[in-house]
């Protein structure tokens, strides 16, 4: 049964590479790519509506992190299993399947009443991202069969990724000049359906295998074990921080840890095969994934809130300021895929990373300087690096394992991603009030993140704010040039292709 079903998957994928033409898959490659540019919108696309959205919805602080972490919590919580759940019921069926719940979540999310309706919401995002995310990296992996044809969609695709987060601060400010914050998420609906009818039209047929194993358990403690750091993290920046909290999170963290390895050493099949670290290319690009994604929107979130609440800056005008990040990491990313095999990876991931320590650097002495041009300079060299690093980190990644293990890949590339994006948030978030609630002077203590909302204490609460962004931006620019070190190590024979070529 098992080599007459793998015959059948070999003949099905053999039929649509001799029948498919370059208009079809680059089609198709087209809808792919809505659907990841909607997960990176919802990542960042609350950095501009937040300060909004909290005022209308009357959200507290600890529902403000929530409503932003909920989304990548649950994204990245779930992606393993879901990685792996495709290569069971086949990858097309889990990209329409989670078109639909995100689109589901985001009409509930744009009419949410409450703040915990709203994360509720965030969640069931979430839960969509997670079942969408890997189908596409690895259905581009099972529609281009040519190595350099894959590489330039995988750097394309990373391009998208990258721009999706950087352009969802524009795009969220954008919406509120002229409609309510519902508005943030009521734009996904009509993506949704251009996607879904799309890959009805274009898509390869799915390519099941029911006879793999899919382990639901082990999901759950993933789920845990993250959920379980993140909390520890914010708790530990909160300066009225529970200690039992803390204690119960970090216990949840070491427990679902444990749990989530022991398990996954007795599968047969399991959701993570760590000997795959052993591999440095591999290894590599999980970490300038992870770290890439960890420096941009840290800045990028950040800065919107900065701009807005210290600033004076409407959401529409903080969001064009972040989007230079954008600007430079599209042509960046298409390029460092396309390119590759002629420069390695050596230059484009460290070299980006090079080029975030300086951006990050230009963004912390634009403080200092009360330069908007500084900043906006900071953000194009940090776009261009983070561009540089994501079009090829998905390439070592995917490249660099055999091809029955392409779910499981994805899964950890996206997991890499959504991972950075979640402890910036979490580490961000927290660190950059807390330094500016130690900035503020004692008179204007009680007032809190209030004090910037305008009145006589604004001058010195805007002033502290200012100094606590300068501090948390020096922080990111000293971990951008400790990754620039560690990714020299990971690719000092500066290899010019993932290593398996897909091929296997």
């Amino acid at each position: 049964m098992t080599a007459g079903h793998n015959a059948r998957l070999r003949n099905a994928r053999k039929e649509f590479d001799n029948n498919s033409t370059p208009v079809q898959r680059w089609s198709f490659f087209a809808a792919i790519s809505l659907g990841l540019l909607m997960i990176g919108l919802d990542n960042s696309i609350l950095f501009t509506a937040l300060p909004t959205l909290t005022e209308e919805l009357h959200a507290g602080d600890t529902q403000q992190l929530w409503i932003i972490n909920a989304y990548p919590l649950v994204l990245a919580g779930l992606l393993l299993g879901t990685g792996t759940l495709g290569d069971k019921i086949g990858h097309r069926r889990m990209f329409t399947t989670g078109l639909v719940i995100f689109g589901v979540a985001s009409l509930a999310a744009a009419f949410s009443p409450t703040p915990a309706f709203l994360i509720a919401a965030r969640a069931l995002l979430g839960l969509g991202a997670a079942v969408m995310m890997p189908a596409t990296l690895a259905l581009i992996r099972l529609t281009f069969t040519n190595e350099q044809e894959r590489n330039t969609a995988i750097g394309i695709w990373g391009s998208v990724a990258v721009v999706g987060a950087a352009a969802g601060p524009v795009v969220g400010g954008a919406l509120l000049e002229v409609w309510w914050w519902g508005s943030v998420f009521l734009i996904n609906v009509p993506v949704v359906v251009i996607a879904l009818i799309a890959t009805a039209l274009l898509a390869p047929p799915n390519m099941a295998n029911p006879i793999k194993h899919w382990d639901l358990v082990s999901s759950i403690f993933a789920l845990v074990t993250l959920t379980g750091l993140t909390l520890t993290i914010k708790e530990l920046a909160n300066p009225n921080r529970s200690w039992i909290l803390i204690a119960v999170a970090f216990v949840a963290f070491i427990i679902g840890g444990h749990l989530f390895v022991q398990r996954q050493n007795k599968l047969d099949e399991p959701l993570l095969t760590f000997e795959v670290f052993r591999n440095r290319l591999f290894a590599g690009g999980v970490i300038a994934a992870s770290g890439a994604m960890f420096i941009m929107a840290g800045l990028e979130m950040i800065t919107a809130q900065k701009l807005q609440l210290a600033d004076d800056f409407s959401p529409f005008h903080a969001g064009l300021v972040v989007a230079a990040a954008a600007v430079a990491a599209l042509p960046m990313s298409a390029l460092g895929g396309a390119n590759l095999h002629r420069i390695g990876f050596l230059p484009l991931i460290s070299g980006g990373f090079l080029l975030a320590t300086i951006g990050t650097g230009l963004a912390m002495w634009s403080t200092h300087a009360d330069s908007v041009p500084l900043l906006i300079t900071g953000l194009l060299f940090l776009g261009a690096g983070a561009g540089s690093i994501m079009s090829v980190s998905s390439i070592a990644i995917i490249g660099s394992v055999p091809m029955h293990r392409s779910g499981m890949a994805a899964g950890v590339e996206e997991v890499s991603y959504e991972f950075g994006t979640l402890l910036s948030v979490a580490f961000v978030g927290s660190l950059t009030p807390a330094l500016y609630l130690t900035n503020l002077p004692a008179e204007l203590k009680h007032m809190g993140i209030v004090a910037l909302h305008g009145g006589l204490g604004h001058a010195q609460a805007s002033t502290a704010y200012a100094s606590a962004y300068g501090t948390t931006v020096g922080f990111m620019a000293v971990f951008a040039f400790i990754l620039t070190i560690v990714t020299v190590w990971c690719f000092r024979d500066n290899p010019k292709s993932g290593g398996n070529g897909g091929a296997h």
